[in-house]
């Protein structure tokens, strides 16, 4: 049964019959592509597993030629003697040993099953024969045997009338007479056992092994960052706002120098148990791998995952730093409408004078006394360091006393036009010029070098001390984009920009009652300042504006919560977010005479007349609509959905949604006396009011205008907000944004952040700085395959950062990647260290080394230009007499001890070898010989060995022929 499932196996994969392929090229077992397939059969309940691994060529054009001959030799015997892929850098074991370019190997299926006994290997390789024999198949079949980590194979290999058998030994205990060339070809003669006299001569390639651990004359290149440094603003060229960068540790562990000798036939050479030939310098062909040291330390990936590891921690800051800071004195001020009534409260809460000594709040005084510890997690200096770098306009204020009302905010910067700003949109941070964007990169750093999370927890309450003493003084908050909350950055980024709108809008107001209006510019300073400066129609009613705000601020009503003078005064109705139709192209405001009584005009629509009175319809100054952070959208839209599809539901979502439209309808009564709600449709939703041409009494062709359909409904929305809404310019209505509302929320929003949700909120400003670092460190380097991997590294986290929430494991996967590529480019300069590329001065030879530590770092294998006598040939040898001389030199205490002794004779006679002896040597040898008679056929032998310190391996391919036997 068990043969025939083989035979089963080898008739699916199509393995039957004569295997036909052409010559092997060069070293195609590195470049070529393997594959495997695999399937599972079983010796009564033994499973096992049968592999096919196979080199992928292309299929080889046989018309053209004719079939091969009857007598042809299989084509894996063909390979055997094969010189043109001897030891391949990267091959499965048997490829290695063999030669092979197919084989199938059948193996136990379970990792710590074995087959041990010798009769059960012995009716595996009988099962595999006969399967051969029946099946016709070509193709070489092992059977693997012993423990799995010994890689013991036994194969056979059957074509017509020839057979190969694949034998093995394998020992941990060198015999003394087959470490050498001398020893190992009497084995080979003896096993092939060839009745002829004399042999036909033995082809042999050879190759040492040299391995070089010791870089010892090179010190590893960069010092961990010295962290008492930090408070000046520098560690060891590692700033605030800089990611650090670059290995703790030699990435390169070793050099394994290959020296080769492809080609020699017997007795050319002399090699055994007491001289050898065989000199590494004179080798033809020399070629080089590197180990990679395992997870070498590197700054810039310990630097994200002690962040990330942030992300997993639970206390509230209020745990970590002891009792609520934000108490007031033993009174608690957690719940939001307690704040909002303190607000109100004539005696607000005492505003501290903004200095940098006095930046550090009361925060450190509550501290202390909530843990009767005089030691705060983060030292003033650091702590102002911080808050300086990430409030520039601090300084300024301080030397004038009052605000300048140019504090050079970084944000108000153009954006540089290029793809790494842009970043941002992609990964949901926040612009790399930003307050956020800083702030990530501060607690990142304090998390790694000041007081981890109790540092984190520190730093926050500092800064949420500082945005609300902005707010109540009316200071902007610097490296913030102006206007609206951006969407495309993170929460707490749109949060910050929430507050910067409640900090403007206030501050207008503030501003606007002590009757200093006039000082403002067109565009105060409101969203999006000088978008409305180029009206031409502002100017005329920009004085009748003035006159008009002047006379009424005393008919005002005290409350702040009631009424407020609209920010939008002089802006084009940006915003409104309904059609605004032609309102936008129609700015040639005729300069008329001003009726005193409309009120809150911005201009005249141009085209459009009312109606009834006929008179110029004008656009009024209208309200914005309320600026919105995602969750408050998100929020908005939960609560629309809620109320159903029921009519009231449907009522009462239209209200909701009709508070903006009511305020512009009040707006728009005030600016036009004696309009009706047609001419408010006309302007607010063009395509609501239907125009046709009729023909009148009189045969005339007029055109007549009506309101749509939509419109028409009975109880229709519009009608009934027109209605109820009266005549009541913009800066007198009810706020549509209340902004002290708002801005509490904000601040109570910030104040119950734990440390685990910051980390959260700005882990993708942490990677997206960390790719941008990653890109200027790879310029400086241009190693391609690193491109590769951060476009791929890009593409993975903007699919993985644009949704809240992402799963841990997807973003330990992109903090791995970052991780790899800064170790490749680690160990790139590791090697430009160690092959001194900088310090080479003939150009050419220069590019040379360059190139060759490329390809150190992107193939398994280099081979050395010029082996020994090349430029980087001469480099290696350099170090390898270096690391030798070092490790001849006797321990200093022992040398006063014994001067004469003979290793102190050897080092002055300069004896000292230029290498080490060899850590592996592998030889292949090569005949082709009748067996078992002198009058059969010459076959193919082949015998490999390698030997390694603990070690020793012969991996046998002894053909036969079998047609008399």
């Amino acid at each position: 049964r068990f043969i025939s499932k083989i035979e089963e196996v080898l008739n699916d994969w199509k393995l039957i019959g004569i295997s036909s392929g052409k010559p092997l090229e060069k070293g195609i077992y590195t470049t070529g592509t393997w594959e495997e397939k695999s399937d599972e059969i079983s010796f009564a309940d033994f499973k096992f597993s049968v592999t096919h691994h196979y080199l992928v060529q292309e299929p080889s054009d046989r018309d053209g030629k004719e079939e091969p001959a009857e007598d042809a030799l299989p084509l894996p015997m063909q390979d055997l003697l094969c010189m043109n892929n001897d030891f391949p850098p990267r091959a499965h074991c048997l490829v290695r040993w063999y030669g092979l370019r197919e084989f199938v190997v059948i193996a136990p299926a379970a990792n710590n099953d074995a087959v041990l006994s010798e009769s059960k290997c012995n009716l595996l390789l009988s099962s595999v024969s006969i399967a051969l024999g029946n099946t016709g198949c070509q193709v070489p079949l092992f059977v693997q045997i012993h423990q799995k980590w010994r890689r013991m194979y036994v194969g056979e290999c059957q074509g017509p009338g020839v057979r190969t058998d694949f034998e093995m030994v394998h020992l941990r205990k060198v015999p003394n007479q087959y470490t050498h060339l001398s020893g190992l070809l009497d084995i080979f003669k003896s096993k092939i056992g060839c009745p002829l006299m004399p042999l036909p001569p033995v082809s042999m390639a050879i190759r040492l092994t040299y391995v070089l651990q010791d870089w010892q004359q090179y010190f590893w290149p960069q010092q961990p960052p010295d962290i008492d440094a930090l408070v000046g603003g520098e560690v060891g060229g590692l700033e605030f706002g800089k990611l650090p960068f670059g290995a703790c540790e030699d990435p390169i562990s070793e050099l394994h120098l290959a020296t080769t000798w492809p080609h020699l036939t017997e007795g050319i050479i002399v090699d055994n148990d007491v001289y050898s030939d065989l000199d590494p310098i004179q080798a033809p062909q020399w070629s080089v791998r590197i180990r990679k040291a395992d997870n070498p330390q590197c700054l810039l990936g310990d630097f994200l995952n002690e962040f990330f590891k942030l992300c997993r921690r639970k206390e509230s800051t209020d745990e970590i730093l002891g009792r609520s800071a934000f108490e007031e004195d033993g009174k608690e001020v957690a719940d939001i409408t307690h704040a909002l009534s303190k607000l109100t409260e004539p005696a607000p809460v005492p505003i501290h004078k903004l200095s940098v000594t006095n930046m550090v709040h009361s925060a450190k005084k509550k501290i202390r006394k909530h843990r009767g510890v005089d030691e705060s997690p983060l030292n003033n200096e650091v702590l102002n360091t911080i808050l300086l770098f990430l409030f520039p306009d601090a300084a300024e204020k301080l030397a004038d006393g009052v605000e300048s009302g140019t504090s050079p905010s970084s944000g108000n910067n153009p954006p540089p036009e290029n793809e790494d700003y842009n970043l941002f949109s992609q990964f949901k941070s926040a612009p790399s010029d930003s307050l956020t964007y800083k702030l990530a990169l501060c607690l990142c750093m304090i998390n790694f070098y000041h007081g981890g999370v109790k540092g984190v927890a520190h730093l926050w309450q500092e800064f949420v001390l500082e945005m609300r003493y902005r707010w109540e003084n009316n200071y902007l908050i610097p490296g913030l984009a102006n206007g609206p909350p951006d969407l495309r950055c993170c929460l707490l980024h749109q949060k910050l920009q929430m507050l910067n709108c409640c900090i403007e809008r206030k501050k207008a107001r503030d501003e606007g009652k002590r009757g200093s209006v006039s000082d403002r510019s067109p565009g105060g300073s409101s969203g999006d300042a000088g978008k409305g400066a180029d009206h031409s129609g502002d100017n005329s009613k920009e004085t009748d504006k003035e006159k008009e705000v002047g006379k009424s601020w005393e008919s005002w009503s005290d409350s702040e919560e009631e009424f407020f003078e609209c920010l939008s005064d002089t802006e084009d109705l940006k915003g409104n977010g309904q059609e605004n139709g032609k309102k936008g192209g129609t700015k040639e405001g005729s300069k008329e005479p001003v009726n005193l009584k409309p009120e809150g005009r911005l201009h005249p629509h141009g085209k459009l007349t009312l109606l009834h009175p006929g008179e110029p319809l004008y656009i009024p100054i209208t309200q914005e609509p309320a600026p919105m952070t995602e969750d408050l959208l998100e929020e908005q839209s939960e609560v629309l959905a809620k109320l159903g599809t029921s009519a009231e539901g449907a009522h009462l979502r239209a209200r909701m949604q009709s508070a903006c439209l009511l305020s512009d309808m009040e707006s728009f009564k005030a600016a036009n006396p004696g309009c009706c709600l047609e001419d408010f449709v006309r302007w607010y939703s063009p395509r609501d009011y239907i125009e046709e041409e009729v023909v009148d009494e009189k045969g005339n062709v007029v055109i007549k205008g009506e309101l749509s359909a939509r419109m028409k409904i009975p109880s229709n929305m519009w009608v009934e907000a027109w209605e109820t809404a009266k005549p009541v310019p913009a800066r007198r209505q009810k706020r549509l944004f209340d902004d002290t509302r708002e801005a509490e929320k904000v601040l109570h929003y910030l104040a119950v952040q734990k440390p685990a949700d910051l980390a959260r909120h700005l882990l993708s400003c942490i990677i997206h700085a960390a790719v941008l670092k990653v890109k200027e460190e790879e310029v400086l380097e241009d190693i391609s395959s690193v491109k590769k991997i951060i476009k791929q590294i890009i593409s993975h986290s903007s699919k993985v950062l644009r949704f809240p929430n992402p799963e841990d494991k997807k973003l330990e996967e992109i903090i791995a990647q970052i991780m790899s590529v800064e170790a490749i480019i680690a160990r790139a300069r590791s090697l430009k260290a160690k092959f001194g590329v900088e310090k080479c001065e003939n150009e050419e030879e220069k590019e040379d080394l360059q190139r060759f530590v490329n390809c150190l770092l992107e193939q398994p294998e280099v081979s050395v230009l010029g082996a020994g006598r090349g430029p980087a040939g001469s480099v290696i040898h350099k170090l390898f007499v270096n690391a030798q001389r070092v490790s001849a030199m006797p321990p200093l205490d022992e040398e006063l001890r014994r001067s004469g002794s003979s290793d102190e004779r050897r080092l002055n006679t300069g004896t000292v070898p230029d290498f080490p002896p060899p850590t592996g040597r592998e030889v292949i040898l090569r005949t082709t010989v009748p067996r078992p008679a002198p009058y059969s056929k010459p076959l193919p032998q082949r015998m490999y060995s390698v030997l390694t310190k603990e070690d020793f391996r012969l991996a046998g391919a002894f053909s036969s022929d079998t047609t008399f036997f």
